[in-house]
């Protein structure tokens, strides 16, 4: 995958979070009964995914792997992750990336 770029309908794609609270340490959020990110496309539609764990979340830190489907539309996207534990509820910051098109528009082997 190249260096800094997101393409229309990459598979394998992964996002991180990384929870933190207000003094920038991170947030064990092994016990989340929900966590997941939610993506908004460039048309403002929107959907979500279920997230994973970098490790076993300990560390504050939510991973999700893009799979077919998932990046459908060139242009300006945002992502935003939540989580939800019996402490709590927390939303990531929003973080905003371009999904760029792709010159060959045949078939893929």
């Amino acid at each position: 995958m190249p260096a800094g770029e997101i393409h229309m309908n990459d598979i394998g794609t992964q996002f991180r979070l990384t929870y933190k609270d207000q003094d920038s340490n991170a947030i064990d959020i092994s016990s989340a009964t929900v966590n997941q990110i939610m993506f908004q496309r460039p048309d403002a539609t929107t959907f979500s995914k279920n997230m994973g764990f970098l490790t076993n979340g300990t560390d504050g830190i939510a991973t999700y792997t893009t799979v077919s489907g998932d990046l459908n539309f060139p242009g300006i996207w945002a992502f935003q992750g939540y989580v939800g534990m019996p402490s709590g509820t927390w939303f990531s910051d929003i973080t905003r990336f371009t999904v760029y098109e792709n010159i060959y528009l045949g078939s893929l082997p």
